[in-house]
């Protein structure tokens, strides 16, 4: 059956032809209320999930995923459940590197298909890089650009944000670069979403912006 042929449910509703999902939480309670069915699901129909975690919070990710009734240790030992800590694939040299980070992402999906699984499902915890010294710009620029990856492999990816951890700026800027959002557990077509192309042209006018008013200075 090509994979196509089965639509994805997140968050109880079904997931269209678009697959960059922006998901914006509270508390790992609510998040865990829509993640537990993306991965149970993914995992039933023999499909692949790759969860990109903040290491702090990996033992209780997988303590909620048995909670929901998941075989942990056989999915993770069968490598259909593929745990990936954020220093791995974002971080390089404790630094966010979009280009590396980009690349890492596309490799991990590819990795399905070689794997001979007929779907892979890509659940990242995402705050990471304007915690660990990254720039807004640089994560909005990843955000923008990971559409092409994902359109390309045309698997579900799911960007989860912990609101707690935001500026309102940035969540707005955030959810620009997602076509599918997800707020107070709905799924929803995001209004407000902004085509790459037109993204990057605003991001690097910003940058050019700041650049001239620092000389000016």
């Amino acid at each position: 059956m090509d994979m196509n042929d089965r639509s994805v449910q997140v968050a109880g509703s079904p997931l269209g032809r678009h697959r960059h999902i922006c998901a914006f939480f509270n508390s790992l309670d609510e998040q865990h209320r829509v993640l537990r069915s993306f991965v149970r699901d993914a995992l039933d129909q023999g499909e692949k999930v790759i969860h990109i975690v903040d290491p702090a919070l990996r033992e209780e990710h997988l303590k909620r995923f048995r909670e929901a009734g998941i075989d942990v240790e056989r999915a993770i030992a069968s490598g259909q459940l593929d745990m990936r800590l954020w220093l791995g694939v974002y971080l390089h040299g404790g630094r966010f590197d979009k280009e590396r980070a980009l690349a890492s992402v596309e490799e991990l999906l590819g990795s399905g298909a070689a794997g001979g699984y007929p779907r892979s499902r890509l659940l990242g915890q995402v705050e990471w890089a304007l915690l660990e010294g990254g720039s807004v710009d640089d994560l909005l620029e990843y955000e923008t650009r990971i559409n092409s990856v994902i359109t390309k492999y045309d698997q579900p990816a799911m960007c989860a944000y912990d609101l707690s951890r935001l500026r309102a700026s940035a969540v707005i800027d955030i959810m620009r670069t997602h076509p599918v959002v997800i707020i107070g557990g709905v799924l929803q077509e995001n209004p407000y979403y902004v085509p790459p192309e037109q993204f990057l042209l605003e991001i690097r006018e910003r940058r050019s912006v700041r650049e001239s008013a620092h000389i000016a200075h």
